[in-house]
């Protein structure tokens, strides 16, 4: 389980009730409440039972990584992942994140479509894109350091499915990035709309949170054993290799030409 410290027991001991589902996904996701002890919180619950079997990871499996994800994220110490728990539900065992309202300002987007063939000042280029009757335009994104540490947390838990829709700007200045499911695969998945740095070097903080993260992920460590609850031994192995492998290179990671490298639909 995760550090209690970590996680409000509003989310761990809460009751938790159905409000609605969220019909644009492609697994069982269901908004709802939760209550204890005189304190109310809105919440996503994602049932194991309501996961489609994917071909590429065991069936039943992808509230795990979801969980595996959180606690990644929390050992970077950069809190990118609302809190996360595995927990029972009204539908049986599901993951439970607590719910951020999105407070994205239309006047500060993260992503844009541009008719330019180079990005402006303050904005990182991700791919051509087709938009309609034969035009292109250029996918972009912003050169937002919240977004960089968000494409190190991806690189190193294999994020297949980092898509604009799961960026979520909060208030103070957060960014959290939400849908973790198909993380941890021990093949290169990786695919993303934050490309824009690909190639680059690592800033100095990302190097000091990746040793870190190496340091924790060592076998016997607390957050190995954590990881080894959630996802497969030859995962975890993977997973220490990637951030080995981060720090070796000193870069962001670039497109393997293996795989698609953008989710679709890209929102």
């Amino acid at each position: 389980m995760p550090a209690p410290e970590r996680i409000p027991p509003l989310l761990l001991k809460g009751e938790l009730t159905v409000r609605g589902q969220i019909r644009e996904a492609s697994n069982a996701v269901l908004y709802c409440s939760l209550s204890y002890e005189g304190e109310e919180a809105a919440c996503v619950y994602k049932p194991v039972a309501g996961e489609r079997p994917l071909w590429d990871f065991p069936d039943g499996n992808l509230a795990q990584r979801e969980v595996a994800a959180y606690e990644i994220s929390e050992a970077t110490g950069w809190g990118l992942i609302p809190p996360t728990v595995l927990r029972d539900g009204p539908y049986g065992e599901g993951m439970v994140q607590l719910w951020i309202e999105a407070e994205e300002s239309p006047d500060e987007p993260l992503l844009a479509l541009v008719d330019e063939e180079e990005p402006a000042e303050g904005w990182k280029a991700v791919a051509l894109a087709e938009v309609g009757e034969g035009r292109t335009a250029l996918l972009v994104h912003a050169d937002d350091a919240r977004l960089r540490r968000l494409a190190v947390l991806d690189a190193v838990i294999n994020n297949g499915d980092r898509k604009g829709g799961h960026l979520l700007p909060a208030g103070g200045g957060r960014l959290y990035g939400i849908d973790h499911g198909v993380t941890f695969n021990t093949e290169d998945k990786l695919r993303t709309l934050l490309w824009g740095w690909a190639g680059e070097a690592l800033t100095a903080e990302a190097v000091e949170v990746l040793g870190g993260l190496a340091a924790g992920l060592a076998p016997g460590s607390a957050l190995a054993a954590r990881m080894g609850e959630l996802i497969t031994a030859a995962e975890v192995e993977a997973l220490r290799e990637r951030v080995a492998g981060l720090l070796r290179a000193g870069v962001h990671p670039e497109p393997s030409g293996e795989w698609p490298s953008i989710p679709w639909p890209p929102v």
